[in-house]
């Protein structure tokens, strides 16, 4: 199994993951360790990201504003334009101490939204990389197709796209079409057999976890 970062794939149980990202990940987030710790591989100081359908007590949010120059997040969830309301949520759903730690994070560079993936309020070509992850699952077809233009539109012409999402909730195949469809390629190899040690849960009828980082295709 190929581990360079790049190599868009199922994510394995030998790959390297992690436990906390801020605060201490919940054991029922089965497919968290392993695609923040793959995420980081993507994140500069120097870059202008965005998080989208970026949830509201997940910490990538926060944790790339530690990082990254600008960070922008999304959710069609009201609560994320209201930082207590998310801290609430963080309370509720992690701890007090996961809440006291997000708040220690440095966040005056991260600008939150409430918004449509099918309808990104950013100008043109405004990020460098964008991190989606583990939403396409939750989607139609119609909201996917819609969202990976935006994406496309919203990505600059040297940006990644940097996705993971659940299989077989989500067909590879037509998931693959519609990537080259919306006009992305891979950046990478890309290896779409799934392995008999796929990170999984049993979970929803039994679930993997495919990761996959493109960049827009030359005209």
């Amino acid at each position: 199994m190929p581990t360079h970062p790049f190599v868009s794939r199922f994510f394995v149980n030998s790959d390297a993951s992690r436990e906390k990202l801020i605060y201490d990940l919940p054991e029922s987030w089965w497919s968290r360790p392993f695609e923040y710790e793959w995420c980081i591989n993507f994140i500069s100081p120097h870059g202008v990201v965005l998080d989208a359908a970026c949830g509201i007590p997940h910490p990538l949010k926060f944790y790339l504003a530690g990082v990254c120059a600008e960070v922008y997040a999304c959710d069609m969830d009201s609560r994320v334009i209201y930082r207590e309301d998310i801290l609430d949520a963080i309370t509720d759903e992690i701890g007090e101490k996961a809440a006291k730690q997000v708040i220690a994070r440095r966040t005056n560079n991260l600008h939150l939204a409430q918004a449509n993936l099918a309808a990104l309020p950013y100008e043109d070509e405004s990020f460098d990389t964008i991190f989606c992850i583990s939403v396409l699952e939750h989607l139609t077809l119609e909201d996917t197709v819609g969202t990976l233009r935006e994406f496309h539109r919203t990505l600059n012409e040297e940006g990644l796209l940097v996705l993971t999402f659940d299989y077989p909730t989500v067909n590879l195949n037509l998931m693959n079409d519609l990537l080259l469809q919306a006009g992305f390629q891979y950046w990478g190899e890309t290896d779409f057999e799934l392995p008999a040690d796929a990170v999984s849960t049993d979970l929803w009828g039994g679930l993997q976890c495919f990761r996959a980082v493109l960049k827009k295709s030359k005209a």
